[in-house]
């Protein structure tokens, strides 16, 4: 009856131990930063385009890899440099002469943890930007537009986070075979006389 006890011993021991481990490494996970708002907001109506997009995070982004995307209802990019973060909020300068028309503002930074982060938001103006005409503001296909080129739908080096929670039940798993296969080996030696 005592190497039962034991092994349901060890056994709920191991087990405390891995949901520990779980518990703490789901933790930092769960506290990826967040986007807490967009200028514009989301589904906002404005006059004209503005100078420049931005959305304001819950802690402060990385640089490394931003990208803001943002696109007319024909498809052309407005965007104009690279992404400016300061603090919590990352923006995007927009090129001027912008038409009149529904806006798509795609964004992607690395939280504070290094976790990719993305999102996507609208916006309408209603009139176009001070010097725009219909010609500069629909490019036709197979004219390019001198200086821009066009950002790709999904970044070179994305890729899913790594599941570190599985590696952790994998350890554990066999950590458990390992003790279990000990302590019936030290049975099988002794006899079973315990």
């Amino acid at each position: 009856m005592r190497p039962i006890r034991q092994l349901l011993s060890a056994l709920l021991g191991a087990l405390v131990f891995a949901a520990i481990l779980l518990g703490a490494a789901a933790g930092p996970a769960a506290a990826h930063d967040a986007a807490e708002s967009s200028s514009p907001a989301d589904g906002a109506t404005l006059a004209t385009p503005p100078d420049q997009v931005s959305v304001t995070f819950s802690n402060n982004p990385l640089g490394l890899g931003a990208e803001f995307v943002v696109t007319d209802a024909a498809g052309a990019s407005w965007a104009d440099g690279p992404v400016e973060i300061v603090d919590n909020v990352a923006s995007q300068r927009l090129r001027p002469g912008a038409p009149a028309g529904t806006y798509t503002v795609q964004w992607r930074v690395a939280s504070s943890d290094g976790h990719p982060i993305e999102g996507r938001s609208t916006f309408t103006a209603t009139a176009g930007a001070a010097g725009s005409t219909a010609a500069a503001a629909v490019p036709t296909l197979g004219t390019p537009e001198p200086g821009t080129t066009a950002a790709p739908a999904e970044p070179a080096d994305s890729a899913p986070p790594f599941a570190w929670s599985i590696v952790i039940f994998v350890g554990v798993a066999v950590g458990i075979l390992v003790t279990l296969g000990l302590m019936a080996k030290r049975r099988l030696t002794s006899g079973g006389d315990d």
